[in-house]
């Protein structure tokens, strides 16, 4: 597994859809090992980013790498992906999920997915048709954070559970992702979130404007990044 240099690296990364650019100019590099928040409004540009990351666009300038490599099979393979919207299949069980994912993944690891199930109360005999909102939200989480990953893109990954059922969903991210790896949790609900992570980044219009150390930035700003994101996002 490659280990050296960032896990991820943007060098002049931009997305531009006909004469908007939903990213321009983005220069990031993720370090190994951290748990880093991409916080913006809707709209800032935090999925067009994730989405880069995961191959599932191409830039119009610039480039992304993954372990040193640009998103294709390869880095795939390394990397393990929440997208903001459900992907599963409504007939499937939750036991069929998992087999199909160990199918696909070879990095699956299908006991620490029906161990973090139990943690969080689901049945995986259940179908997921018949699932709330919530509990989706919690099944797609446990296929993902049960792959060894080097890379974990969570996109919005507590938008659609309740607020008593965040800090739960919190402890499962931090308690299951791979030693050495990386966790990039894209959100726009930083007092819920702030609490765990080592780095944020601040996006705006597409455009990276702060990313710097948690502990760096309340000491320096003497606020909670909760506060210093509702200061730089108000209205």
């Amino acid at each position: 597994m490659y280990k050296e240099g960032y896990v991820m690296e943007c060098k002049g990364l931009s997305k531009k859809y006909k004469s908007f650019f939903a990213l321009y100019q983005v220069d990031l590099k993720l370090e190994r090992g951290k748990i880093i928040g991409l916080v913006g409004p809707n709209g800032s540009g935090k999925t067009t980013l994730i989405k880069l990351i995961n191959g599932l666009l191409v830039p119009t300038e610039g480039e992304v790498l993954i372990n040193g490599t640009a998103p294709g099979p390869e880095t795939k393979a390394r990397v393990s992906y929440l997208p903001d919207n459900n992907y599963l299949s409504n007939w499937m069980t939750v036991t069929q999920m998992i087999d199909f994912y160990g199918d696909f993944y070879s990095d699956f690891n299908k006991e620490k997915a029906y161990d973090m199930l139990a943690s969080l109360g689901l049945d995986p005999k259940q179908k997921f048709k018949t699932m709330s909102k919530g509990m989706k939200e919690k099944v797609q989480l446990v296929l993902v954070m049960s792959r060894d990953a080097d890379l974990y893109c969570l996109d919005e990954p507590i938008a659609g559970v309740d607020p008593a059922a965040r800090d739960y969903i919190l402890r499962t991210i931090i308690s299951n992702y791979a030693e050495g790896a990386t966790v990039l949790i894209s959100t726009h609900l930083i007092a819920d979130v702030e609490k765990i992570l080592d780095e944020v980044v601040f996006i705006r219009d597409g455009e990276i404007v702060r990313h710097a150390a948690v502990e760096e930035l309340r000491e320096q700003y003497d606020r909670s990044v909760d506060a210093l994101f509702r200061e730089e996002y108000k209205c």
